[in-house]
């Protein structure tokens, strides 16, 4: 049995006053239950991208793996340590904001592009082998998915914290406030009718004692 809402007077213009609210609170209810199943469908598309994202993030980073393993048995581990070395570089990265049903996820987007050009890795062509080429593009590449999948991934993170909320409001609406507004409407409309039937029993012991006085007098 739900609780009735404290404070209320049993009187017709608070039913009225329950009645508005109750048709709102039941409204809202819709519209957010309807926000949450879009909210789901949404959250479930951006983690199928996830799921897709992760695995080829994994296919990249192990065919870079591969082409370092080749390269270093080519031209031995301290050498192409050396060359990474000199490789090294700063990754910029343009931030911005798109909105899912309403909720802020972030654009990450690399200030230029990913795959560099031979002349621009910075180590020297004639010293190498195109094995080294091979490994650095393949780790350029892994290094733009793992910016996207990052994008992705707190998209998700951002959109289940949004539909948990959601979910919460809902329940809050479906299994508190209105059923304790239907039950505070209730007890009015029947302590409005006690309070009737306790009127017209008074009315009628009125009637008859001026009944009786009118007699006698």
């Amino acid at each position: 049995m739900p609780e009735i809402i404290e404070g209320v007077s049993p009187t017709r213009m608070e039913l009225l006053r329950l009645s508005r609210r109750e048709k709102l609170a039941e409204k809202g209810h819709d519209l957010l239950r309807e926000k949450r199943d879009a909210l789901i469908g949404e959250f479930l598309d951006v983690v199928s991208e996830v799921r897709d994202m992760r695995r080829e993030v994994e296919s990249k980073l192990s065919e870079a793996f591969e082409s370092l393993i080749i390269a270093e048995a080519l031209i031995g581990v301290e050498q192409v340590r050396q060359i990474s070395m000199t490789t090294m570089r700063e990754i910029p990265i343009d931030t911005s904001i798109r909105s899912i049903m309403g909720v802020q996820v972030p654009i990450l987007e690399l200030s230029g592009e990913a795959v560099r050009k031979l002349n621009e890795r910075g180590y020297s062509l004639f010293d190498t082998s195109a094995a080294v080429d091979r490994c650095a593009r393949s780790f350029e590449e892994a290094l733009a998915l793992i910016i996207k999948l990052g994008e992705i991934e707190e998209a998700v993170r951002k959109l289940a914290i949004e539909v948990e909320k959601t979910k919460r409001r809902v329940n809050a609406l479906e299994y508190i406030m209105i059923p304790r507004l239907k039950a505070t409407r209730k007890y009015i409309r029947m302590r409005l009718e006690e309070m009737e039937r306790e009127n017209f029993t008074r009315l009628k012991k009125i009637k008859a004692m001026l009944e009786r006085r009118s007699e006698t007098g």
